[in-house]
């Protein structure tokens, strides 16, 4: 695993690639999302067991990221073509079904790379996850080997948590529960799922 170029509390690499987005291809920027927190999150592969369950709590939880300004991007060295393939495959035979989040191309590797993720004897990455914050800066970073996926209650967490301290300085203490939080469920199949409502 190379050490790439991102690095807490610098600016987070820009990347163009080609993401498969509500059914549809899409070139994005990550400078395209600047002034929103970004959650950008790395996995091995397409078509994998343990992928397809914390990429779907993700999109079940994009609008609660969203409630916070934040946007959840997905990362792996698949194409675009076979991203979309998997998303047309139903969930009841592996697939991931309807995304509400993009999932990006990364063929060249070179985004991996870049994030330091990139697990060089496979062509893999491992699954990386970074918060990048309004202003393009790297916030936080977390590296798993291949077999354990990542909480998405707690990321929304760190999310808020850095916001909170965005806000307030690093002073004070970030609340356990803030009281703009976005609720989360836990779905029949194990994964979270926003309680509907509105949120102030």
């Amino acid at each position: 695993m190379a050490s790439g170029n991102a690095h807490i509390g610098k600016p987070a690499p820009d990347f163009h690639a080609t993401a498969v987005e509500n059914g549809a291809f899409k070139e994005v920027k990550l400078s395209d999302y600047r002034g929103k927190y970004v959650v950008l999150f790395f996995y091995p592969l397409d078509f994998t067991f343990v992928c397809p369950t914390e990429i779907i709590a993700f999109s079940e939880n994009a609008s609660a990221f969203r409630q916070l300004n934040c946007e959840v991007l997905g990362v792996s060295v698949d194409s675009q073509f076979t991203h979309l393939a998997w998303i047309n495959t139903p969930r009841n035979t592996g697939g991931l079904g309807t995304m509400n989040i993009p999932l990006l191309a990364d063929l060249t590797h070179s985004i991996a790379t870049d994030y330091g993720v990139l697990k060089e004897d496979e062509g893999i990455a491992y699954r990386g996850l970074f918060i990048i914050d309004n202003k393009g800066i790297v916030r936080q970073i977390t590296i798993n080997d291949l077999p354990v996926g990542r909480s998405v209650e707690e990321i929304l967490r760190l999310v808020q948590a850095f916001q909170y301290t965005d806000k307030h300085g690093e002073g004070k203490p970030v609340p356990s529960l803030l009281p703009s939080s976005p609720r989360l469920l836990r779905a029949p199949g194990g994964n979270f799922c926003q309680e509907p409502g509105p949120w102030v």
